[in-house]
């Protein structure tokens, strides 16, 4: 075991395939717990919850009130959308800090807990600051080109421009890879070329 040992992380998808083999990819770092729906994930939800992988769509009870829930309720943990939904212009609204879209390999996976258990520890500005550059980064790479999606994405330009001014001092805490990469999602043109 390493010294992320201590770091609780909690997959939920509803098949469980993909549960067992994500627990088993981080099985060794990490004290990983597994749900395969909603309800069970909100009963296994805890003040140690580090980190969430989290699919949106389940029946009954999707990953979209599964997150919800989980910030209503207050938990301070990180939340990565895990999921094989095409990212589209409503994710702006939703309460997550990562969006992967499947399928996702293990250094994949593994990348986004460390760099998610790293960002718990910045301030409210930088990890809204890299939860924004982290949705118009996803909805660039994996969204539709439509207005919606165009219009989203000049949304997050401005929230984050906003907020960019009001984060000078909490970026400072980021660590080398993080500033690297919200430096790249914030500056990085709003059309490919």
């Amino acid at each position: 075991m390493t010294d992320n040992a201590q770091t609780k992380v909690l997959v939920v998808d509803d098949e469980s395939a993909i549960t067992e083999m994500y627990a088993l990819w981080l099985d060794d770092d990490y004290a990983v717990e597994t749900a395969n729906d909603g309800a069970t994930a909100l009963a296994t939800m805890s003040s140690a919850t580090d980190v969430v992988l989290l699919d949106r769509r389940m029946p009954d009870l999707s990953g979209e009130e599964v997150l919800s829930t989980i910030r209503d309720q207050g938990w301070d943990c990180r939340v990565a959308m895990v999921t094989g939904v095409t990212p589209d212009a409503d994710v702006i609204e939703m309460g997550f800090d990562d969006y992967l879209v499947k399928p996702v390999d293990r250094e994949e996976l593994t990348a986004t807990v460390q760099a998610l258990e790293r960002r718990a520890a910045y301030d409210r500005r930088a990890r809204e600051l890299y939860a924004l550059a982290a949705k118009r980064a996803t909805l660039r790479t994996e969204g539709e080109d439509t207005e919606d999606v165009e219009e989203a994405i000049a949304e997050l330009d401005e929230r984050i421009a906003e907020l960019n001014e009001d984060a000078t001092m909490a970026i400072a805490e980021f660590d080398t890879t993080d500033f690297r990469a919200v430096f790249r999602d914030v500056t990085a043109p709003q059309h490919p070329t």
